[in-house]
């Protein structure tokens, strides 16, 4: 084993360069056509979905508000880390291309973690955005002004950069244990950290505090926002004020639910879920990275009713069209 640990370390700068194989869904052939395509309609649907919203966004004035802008936050989010997988998981499935460069596993496993940290604090900076138009609507205008949010979203995009940088530049340095096959169509740091065979203690203490220190944080804040949120609401006497106030939060909600369920999940069958079958592990991380970006967009043009007003404008105006 340490003669093979040397020879791995000794290959970044040897003339091959360090090679890791992908694995695409266990019990599958590589070049599976009928997984191919599904998973290419749901990357253009999240392209779809996503830019979609920008561009309503961006275009219709009545939707320049404090929580359209963080929604278009959640979107350029959304839009990364779906693109950060896209390369390699079309190319396993459509080309039977499963070999990654060192390099390129590093910069793809950065960029992952990085859009999922930031999505994260988006998740945070929604919350709050709900907490205050409930809890204090008299004061939403000049406590979100957009000087705030501006600072928002650059301290979030920031902390995104920031705190996954030094997990890159750990594990570049460290040797790597043949095989070198990782467990996903694409590059995680746990997932790269288990073929490493050097001392990896430095490494597992920083990524562990780096994701107490942003998704942990993140999931506490989200949840206290709420209990206060819940509580505000069931101190108003009208319960149809009630059920009015509440459909503001449905569909932050479901976004917070479709990133943390898989996310949760994915953090248990790592630690203690070393008996269960390749292809949990698989599904699982999956989801994690496909399922909120395609989600999200879906969610809010059907529970946010400007969304759907200003879809339903643009349908009758195409129909319109047409008709002429």
């Amino acid at each position: 084993k340490t003669l093979v640990c040397e020879m791995s370390s000794s290959n970044r700068t040897g003339s091959s360069p360090l090679i890791f194989i992908l694995t695409g869904i266990p019990s599958l052939p590589m070049s599976s056509y009928w997984m191919a395509l599904p998973l290419s309609c749901l990357y253009l649907l999240m392209l779809l979905g996503n830019c979609s919203l920008l561009w309503m966004i961006k275009t219709d004035r009545s939707l320049h508000t404090p929580m359209y802008y963080f929604l278009s936050m959640l979107s350029v989010a959304d839009l990364g880390l779906s693109l950060s997988t896209l390369p390699t998981m079309l190319a396993i499935f459509w080309f039977e291309s499963t070999s990654l460069r060192f390099k390129a596993c590093i910069v793809q496993m950065y960029f992952i973690h990085s859009f999922s940290a930031i999505e994260s604090g988006v998740l945070v900076a929604m919350a709050f955005d709900r907490f205050v138009a409930i809890c204090y609507p008299l004061r939403y205008a000049s406590v979100l002004t957009s000087s705030l949010i501006m600072k928002v979203g650059g301290a979030i995009f920031m902390r995104g950069i920031c705190v996954v940088l030094p997990v890159a530049v750990l594990i570049k340095n460290m040797p790597f244990c043949r095989p070198r096959v990782l467990s996903h169509s694409f590059c995680l740091h746990q997932d790269m950290l288990r073929l490493v065979c050097g001392d990896v203690r430095v490494n597992s203490l920083y990524g562990l505090t780096a994701v107490i220190l942003t998704k942990g944080l993140d999931s506490l804040t989200i949840l206290l926002s709420y209990m206060m949120i819940i509580r505000a609401i069931l101190s108003i006497v009208s319960k149809e004020a009630q059920a009015k106030a509440f459909s503001t939060c449905i569909s932050h909600l479901c976004a917070v639910l479709i990133f943390y369920i898989p996310l949760i999940g994915l953090s248990i069958i790592h630690r203690f879920g070393k008996h269960l079958p390749p292809l949990t592990h698989t599904l699982l991380a999956d989801a994690y990275l496909l399922v909120p970006p395609v989600l999200n967009p879906l969610v809010y043009s059907w529970k946010t009713k400007q969304i759907r007003r200003r879809i339903l404008i643009l349908l009758c105006q195409r129909g319109t069209q047409q008709q002429v």
